[in-house]
C-alpha cells in the first residue's frame, strides 16, 4: 500500500452522529406532505444522496412538486434538530488528530453543503481539527456520490495523489466514489450496512479508534 499523503473523511455518519436527526426530520417533512415515511425508509431511500436528488425522488412518488418552500424549512429544521441533538461520532476527534500529528494532510467531502458542513462540525467541536480550505461539497462538482467528482476534486485541491489518498465513508454510494477515483476505501460500520460496504469496496472499520492503527501509525 502506498504511503498516504490524504485522509479524505465524510462528514454525516464518519464524524458527526447526524444521519438518524437528518432522517427523522425528513421523514416527518414528507410524512407532512402527503409522503408517509418512516425513519427506516428514509434511510433506506434517501440517505447519501444531494437534497436535489431527494426532492426530485420524492416528487416522482408523490406525483406533483413540493411546494416552494418545502427545501428551505426542511434545512431549517434540520439545523434546529443539530443544535438539539448532534454529537460527534466516537473517537472521531482523536481519530483525526492522530492522522494529523502523523504528517498526513486532512479534509472532509460531504455531499452536503459547505455551510452544512461548518455548522455541524462546529457544533461539535470539530471544526478546528481541519484547515479552512479543506471542507470540500458535492455541489462543487458536476457529480455527486456514488460518481468519483468530489473526492478527485478534493485530492487535486490538497495536492495530493489519488492512489496515495485514504477515504473513511460510511454508506455504499460514498465508498463506491471513492473507489472509482482510485483511492482506499475504508467503511465505517457502526450505524451502516457491513455487506453493502464490503461489496461497494470497503474495508471494515468498526470504531474510529481503530483508524490510526489501520493507516499503519501505531
Amino acid at each position: 500500500m502506498p504511503e498516504t499523503e490524504l485522509a479524505i473523511f465524510d462528514c454525516d455518519g464518519v464524524l458527526v452522529d447526524s444521519e438518524t436527526i437528518s432522517n427523522t426530520v425528513l421523514a416527518q417533512a414528507l410524512t407532512a406532505e402527503g409522503l408517509p415515511t418512516t425513519l427506516a425508509e428514509a434511510r433506506r431511500d434517501y440517505q447519501g444522496m444531494l437534497l436535489s436528488e431527494v426532492v426530485a425522488k420524492a416528487q416522482r412518488r408523490l406525483g406533483r412538486s413540493l411546494p416552494e418552500d418545502w427545501l428551505m424549512h426542511y434545512e431549517r429544521e434540520r439545523a434546529e434538530a443539530f443544535h438539539r441533538e448532534l454529537e460527534p461520532v466516537p473517537h472521531a476527534a482523536e481519530a483525526v488528530q492522530r492522522v494529523s500529528a502523523a504528517g498526513i494532510a486532512v479534509c472532509v467531502a460531504s455531499q452536503g453543503k459547505v455551510s452544512k458542513t461548518r455548522l455541524t462540525l462546529g457544533l461539535t467541536e470539530l471544526r478546528d481539527l481541519f484547515p479552512a480550505a479543506a471542507l470540500f461539497s458535492a455541489e462543487a462538482v458536476p457529480r455527486g456520490k456514488p460518481h468519483p467528482d468530489i473526492y478527485l476534486h478534493a485530492a487535486s485541491t490538497m495536492g495530493a495523489k489519488p492512489s496515495r489518498c485514504v477515504v473513511v465513508e460510511d454508506t455504499p454510494s460514498g465508498v463506491t466514489a471513492a473507489v472509482s477515483a482510485g483511492m482506499r476505501a475504508i467503511g465505517y460500520v457502526a450505524d451502516s450496512d457491513e455487506t453493502a460496504l464490503r461489496a461497494a469496496g470497503a474495508e471494515v472499520l468498526r470504531s474510529m479508534r481503530e483508524l490510526p492503527q489501520r493507516l499503519g501509525l501505531d
